[in-house]
C-alpha cells in the first residue's frame, strides 16, 4: 500500500469512520484522480491522514485548543481544521486552495499501520462516487471506486460508520460538521462552538445533497407507503429488514446507516421512508446526514 502511494497511485483504505479512496497528498497529480474517479467538485477540500500528532504538527500549526483535543479523541473520528503549515505536504488541489488544512489521525489499525509505513500525509475521502452514500464495508468501496485503485485492504465494517467530526479552530472553534465526537463532548474541553458560518467552506461533506442513495429518501416517516423501503428506529416501528437500531441506540444506527441505504436502495423503491432519530448526541451527525441525503441543507 505504502509503495502504492509512493508511486502516485490510488488505493482503498479502510478506516473506523468510513472506507477512504487514498492518494499522497503531496501528489496533486494523484490527488486530482481522487476528484476524477469520484466525480468530486474541486472546491470540496479533501482530510489528510497522519500516524500521530508529530504527524500533524509537521503538516499544520496546532494550537493549545488543538493538542487538547487531540489528547481526548486521536487517533480517533475528530478532523481539525487549522492553518496549514507545510503546503508542500498537503497540495494546494487537496485543499481546495485554502490556507487551512483539515487533519487527523485515524484509529483503525490498518490504517494507522499504512500510514506510519507511508510517512507523509494521505488524503482519504469517502470512496464513494459524489454525493452518493459512503461505502463502509470493502465490497461497497469496491463496487464504488475500486476501479481507480492500485491496491486494497479489507479491514472488516467500519466501527463508526459515519464521516469524523469536523471542527474549526481558525478563530472561534466552529463545528463544521457533526460527527461520531459529539458537540458537548467538544464543548466540555474547549467552551462553546460557533456554528459554521463561512468557514464551512473549509470542511467536506457541506453540500446540500450528498450520501443520497438513487430512490428519494423521506425523513420523519411514521412508516412506509406504499412501494417504500423503511428504515426504522427503536422497538416501537413497523417491522422493517432495516431497523437501525431495535434498541434506539445512536451509535448502532451510525454504523448500520449507510450500509443499510444502500441495501433498501438495492431493492428500486418508490423512496425510502426514515423514522425518526432523537437529535442529542450522536443523533445530531445522523440527522445531519439523513437531511443531506434528503437534499435539505443541514
Amino acid at each position: 500500500m505504502a509503495q502504492a502511494l509512493r508511486a502516485g497511485r490510488l488505493v482503498m483504505l479502510p478506516t473506523e469512520t468510513v472506507y477512504g479512496l487514498a492518494a499522497d497528498g503531496a501528489d496533486a497529480h494523484a490527488v486530482a484522480a481522487i476528484y476524477a474517479a469520484k466525480g468530486r467538485p474541486s472546491f470540496n477540500p479533501l482530510i489528510a491522514h497522519v500516524a500521530d500528532l508529530a504527524a500533524a504538527e509537521r503538516v499544520a500549526v496546532l494550537d493549545d485548543r488543538a493538542r487538547t483535543l487531540a489528547a481526548q479523541f486521536w487517533p480517533g473520528p475528530l478532523t481539525l481544521v487549522a492553518p496549514i503549515r507545510d503546503a508542500g505536504a498537503v497540495c494546494d488541489l487537496a485543499r481546495a486552495g485554502l490556507d487551512t488544512v483539515a487533519i487527523r489521525v485515524p484509529s483503525h489499525p490498518a490504517a494507522r499501520a499504512v500510514l506510519a509505513a507511508f510517512g507523509g500525509a494521505v488524503v482519504a475521502p469517502s470512496a464513494n462516487r459524489s454525493g452518493r452514500p459512503s461505502p463502509t464495508t470493502w465490497a461497497d468501496a469496491m463496487e464504488e471506486t475500486g476501479f481507480a485503485i492500485a491496491a486494497s485492504l479489507d479491514g472488516g465494517a467500519c466501527a463508526i460508520g459515519l464521516e469524523s467530526t469536523v471542527l474549526g479552530l481558525i478563530d472561534q472553534p466552529r463545528l463544521l460538521r457533526p460527527g461520531a465526537v459529539t458537540r458537548p463532548q467538544i464543548e466540555a474541553l474547549i467552551g462553546p462552538l460557533a456554528e459554521a458560518g463561512d468557514d464551512a467552506r473549509r470542511s467536506p461533506g457541506r453540500l446540500a445533497r450528498h450520501y443520497s442513495p438513487n430512490a428519494p429518501v423521506r425523513l420523519e416517516a411514521e412508516g412506509p407507503r406504499e412501494g417504500e423501503a423503511f428504515l426504522g428506529f427503536g422497538p416501537d416501528v413497523p417491522a422493517t429488514p432495516w431497523n437501525l437500531s431495535p434498541a434506539g441506540d445512536a451509535a448502532e444506527a451510525a454504523a448500520n446507516l449507510f450500509s443499510y441505504l444502500r441495501a433498501a436502495d438495492r431493492t428500486e423503491p418508490s423512496a425510502i421512508a426514515v423514522a425518526p432519530i432523537p437529535e442529542a448526541g450522536l443523533g445530531e451527525a445522523i440527522n445531519d446526514r439523513l437531511r443531506r441525503a434528503a437534499g435539505f441543507v443541514g
